[in-house]
């Protein structure tokens, strides 16, 4: 035994709903191992036995108060809590989404180099999704989840943490419906802490995003994200989604609102404009068409995928205006 297992006290927090076989799967790779001391699954509403089955397998169950707004960020905060309720001793969790598995050897993988690296607070490894082959927006998944390895801005829903880090911190930001993550990593860094990503395979994904319907709110959730990260961060020296948010806007919006005046009121000629898309594709393919699988997609997708994301800005700034929670953007 090495002194990783000696010395980590690890607990598994994992959050879904009506994920079936998915969820069975996730908790399966959980306990394999037996390398966490407890297994936490939070619910959010399932009909379909996912809690029966978590505590058929030995897990801790939360399940949330759907009278107060969902959020993963408020999930995972309220399954940490619970984790902490059971082990006190607690020095590491791993949070992981219920559509995930845990590949064998990542928690040892992850934990050594944390036990290596006193100054990294999350850590984070390869995560691939189950089936690229099914959908190109399953595609686009993989490749966005290759992230570069290092040291790194941000992690996904998948990591694994150090306690005293997320505690020092106060976990999730709970009210926050998107981009919960990479804003938790902003205040881990303003406090000192470093985040990296592992050369390491770490969890499968299932997207499951098959229809054009649910990419388009899979984007809007995005720019959504990028709004409030942008208002929350986006001072210097961070300037967290600030390029991000203005490149939704411009490309997704203003352009093409510039173009459409201008074909009202100077001429129809301008509508000439909008050759600047497949210009913008072209620029966009030549940089990645040796870097990503199927780069003509891909470009087309980022390019296309800017009108979602600044409506989702939109969305955003609305509901702010109106001081009214917006609802989750849900996509599966």
């Amino acid at each position: 035994m090495n002194t990783v297992e000696k010395n980590a006290v690890l607990a598994v927090v994992a959050i879904g709903r009506n994920e079936g076989n998915r969820l069975k799967t996730c908790i399966e790779s959980a306990i394999a191992g037996s390398l966490a001391c407890v297994v936490v699954y939070v619910d959010s509403g399932s009909t379909d036995g996912s809690t029966e089955y978590a505590r058929s397998q030995g897990c801790q169950v939360v399940d949330l108060d759907m009278s107060t707004p969902f959020t993963a960020a408020r999930a995972r905060n309220e399954g940490f809590a619970l984790a902490l309720r059971c082990e006190p001793a607690l020095t590491h969790v791993q949070f992981i989404d219920g559509d995930c598995e845990l590949v064998g050897g990542w928690l040892e993988a992850a934990l050594f180099f944390l036990n290596q690296h006193p100054d990294v607070a999350a850590v984070c490894g390869r995560r691939r999704e189950r089936n690229p082959q099914n959908s190109i927006y399953n595609q686009l998944c993989d490749i966005e989840w290759n992230t570069p390895v290092g040291q790194a801005k941000s992690c996904g829903g998948d990591v694994l943490m150090r306690v005293n880090a997320l505690r020092a911190v106060g976990g999730y930001r709970a009210s926050l419906i998107a981009g919960e993550e990479p804003e938790l990593c902003v205040r881990l860094r303003a406090a000192g802490w470093q985040v990296w990503r592992l050369d390491h395979e770490m969890t499968l994904h299932d997207a499951a995003i098959l229809r054009f319907a649910q990419w388009w709110s899979r984007s809007k959730r995005a720019g959504f994200a990028f709004a409030e990260g942008a208002t929350l961060h986006g001072a210097p020296p961070e300037r967290h989604w600030v390029r991000e948010s203005r490149s939704a806007w411009l490309w997704g919006m203003a352009i093409p609102l510039l173009i459409a005046a201008a074909s009202v009121v100077v001429t129809p000629w301008a509508l000439a404009l909008t050759l600047v898309y497949p210009l913008q594709v072209l620029r966009l393919y030549l940089r990645a068409r040796n870097t990503v699988p199927l780069p003509g997609w891909y470009t087309v997708c980022l390019v296309l995928g800017k009108v979602p994301e600044s409506l989702g800005q939109l969305k955003y700034f609305l509901s702010r205006a109106r001081r009214k929670r917006a609802a989750l953007i849900e996509y599966k």
